[in-house]
C-alpha cells in the first residue's frame, strides 16, 4: 500500500515560474526518489509517491513551500492503496492509489486538499478534518508559510533554535505558529497517521 498526491500549482503565471518550481521539486524530493516517485509535468501538475504514514505532512509541506511565493497555492489529492511494480516514471505507473489519486484530483473543484483511502468512513472523517483545516491553511501568509516550512524540517529544534535561524524573537515565531494552527497541525498528523495505519 501506497500513498500517490497528484497535485497543482494554483495561479502559477502570477509568479516566476523558475523560483517556485525549485522550490516545489526540492519539496517533492524530500519525500521521494527522482522520477520513479516524482515527476513535475504540464508546467504546473505534480505527482508524488510516498509512504502512507507520511502523505499528509508531505501535503502540508508542500503547501507551505507553494504559499512562499503570495500569489500561489497548491491543489492536492491523495490516493491510498495498492500501486503495481513501477516502469520507472511515476506518470506511467498504475495501481488503485494512482486511480483514487486521479479521480479525487478531478472532483476537487474550489477544494485544495481530498482524500480517497478505498474507505467511505476514513473518507468522510478525514475530508471533514482536511476541510476545517484548509479554513486556516489556505490564509497562511508568506511568513506564516515560510516559518511552517521551517518548523517541520527541523522538528527536533526549539522554538528559540528555530527563532534564531529565521532571524526572529521567540515571541514572534510562537506568534506565527499559533497563526498557522501548528499544534493542531501536529494533533491532525497523529490522528491521521492512527487512521491510515488500519486501512
Amino acid at each position: 500500500m501506497k500513498a500517490i498526491i497528484t497535485g497543482d500549482i494554483v495561479n502559477s503565471r502570477e509568479e516566476d515560474g523558475k523560483k517556485w518550481l525549485k522550490s516545489l521539486k526540492d519539496a517533492l524530493g524530500r519525500y521521494g526518489n527522482t522520477t520513479s516517485d516524482w515527476e513535475v509535468y504540464r508546467g504546473d501538475s505534480f505527482q508524488l509517491r510516498t509512504s502512507i504514514e507520511e502523505s499528509l505532512e508531505a501535503c502540508i509541506y508542500i503547501k507551505a513551500c507553494i504559499k512562499m511565493y503570495t500569489a500561489l497555492d497548491a491543489r492536492m489529492a491523495i490516493g491510498i492503496g495498492e500501486v503495481e511494480p513501477t516502469v520507472g516514471k511515476i506518470t506511467e505507473d498504475q495501481g488503485e492509489a494512482f486511480h483514487r489519486s486521479g479521480q479525487c484530483f478531478e472532483v476537487l473543484k474550489s477544494k485544495r486538499l481530498a482524500i480517497d483511502t478505498g474507505n467511505d468512513d476514513y473518507n468522510r472523517t478525514l475530508n471533514l478534518m482536511f476541510e476545517l483545516g484548509l479554513l486556516t491553511f489556505d490564509n497562511w501568509t508568506k511568513i506564516d508559510a515560510q516559518t511552517l516550512k521551517t518548523v517541520l524540517e527541523f522538528k527536533e529544534k526549539t522554538q528559540q533554535e528555530i527563532a534564531k535561524k529565521l532571524n526572529k524573537s521567540p515571541s514572534t515565531i510562537s506568534f506565527t505558529l499559533q497563526k498557522t494552527g501548528y499544534k493542531e497541525i501536529e494533533k491532525l498528523l497523529e490522528y491521521y497517521k492512527h487512521s491510515v495505519s488500519r486501512l
